[in-house]
């Protein structure tokens, strides 16, 4: 069987509160970026144990750290899975904001459960998602919603951004979480997101933010660039995704940008 993780972006990320567990509430919009996947196959091995393998982008650290790997195992502790052979391919930039870890361990568990029938209910897998990371559970209906909490407390929006155009540009700068987070000082913000983006989308560069920018652009002016290169090539709104470093841009009509070569871009027209 194969599946097709895809990545997301953040509209808007406000980070409100310190907790007590140590994470931080926040709030943000996830939003699928339905036509940049990762390429997920599963079937059943021939040998006595799990077979495992990656094409594509280099991923750092041990296979077996893989979170596809991790979501199978989560799996195995509430019912039987018998050896598999799996394979990744992988397309989407990771440590980059843009959750494709996320995406193919969320995959993985909607895989599983479909092809061995297991008929666990989404708000199940949501919860099994949420053990593997904060991202993942939103991967398993992977439609846009409203996040708050860790970024697991989903409510519903309604958002109209169909026929514009989503570019997103990678520069391959990794930006730690603890980076990221290094700079921030939680508040509430004055207009809330689902406010914000009843909004025209013209107007949401004066009032859509993502907490993160500050502290990633001034130790990173590069990535900077990029979200001032959008605005000067017509973007109606661009943002950084999540903690970094990818940043997109949404345009009325198709765009035309030459980028350097080490940065790896992705266009779609959303639909």
């Amino acid at each position: 069987m194969i599946v097709f993780p895809n990545a997301k972006i953040n509209l808007g990320l406000n980070i409100v509160s310190k907790r007590n567990d140590g994470y931080h509430n926040l709030e943000t919009i996830f939003f699928p970026v339905n036509k940049w996947n990762d390429v997920l196959e599963v079937i059943p091995s021939t040998q006595n144990t799990d077979e495992f393998s990656v094409s594509g982008l280099k991923i750092d650290g041990a296979a077996n750290n893989n979170l596809c790997l991790k979501a199978l195992e989560y799996m195995r502790q509430h019912t039987s899975i018998p050896p598999l052979k799996i394979h990744l391919h992988k397309v989407i930039p990771f440590g980059a904001g843009l959750g494709g870890g996320s995406a193919d361990a969320a995959f993985m568990l909607k895989l599983l459960n479909e092809q061995f029938q297991k008929n666990f209910s989404y708000s199940v897998l949501e919860k099994m998602a949420a053990t593997l990371g904060a991202d993942c559970p939103f991967f398993i209906k992977n439609q846009a919603v409203m996040a708050r909490g860790i970024g697991n407390e989903f409510s519903e929006i309604s958002l109209q951004l169909k026929s514009l155009w989503l570019l997103i540009v990678a520069p391959g700068i990794h930006v730690s979480t603890a980076e990221a987070y290094g700079g921030i000082i939680p508040k509430s913000p004055s207009i809330p997101i689902n406010a914000i983006i009843t909004k025209p989308v013209e107007e949401w560069r004066k009032f859509l933010k993502n907490d993160f920018e500050d502290t990633v652009f001034r130790k990173y002016p590069a990535i900077a660039d990029i979200k001032e290169n959008l605005y000067r090539n017509g973007a109606i709104y661009a943002s950084m995704s999540g903690s970094g470093s990818a940043v997109y841009g949404l345009f009325k009509d198709k765009p035309e940008i030459i980028w350097s070569s080490s940065y790896v871009t992705h266009l779609e027209e959303i639909s």
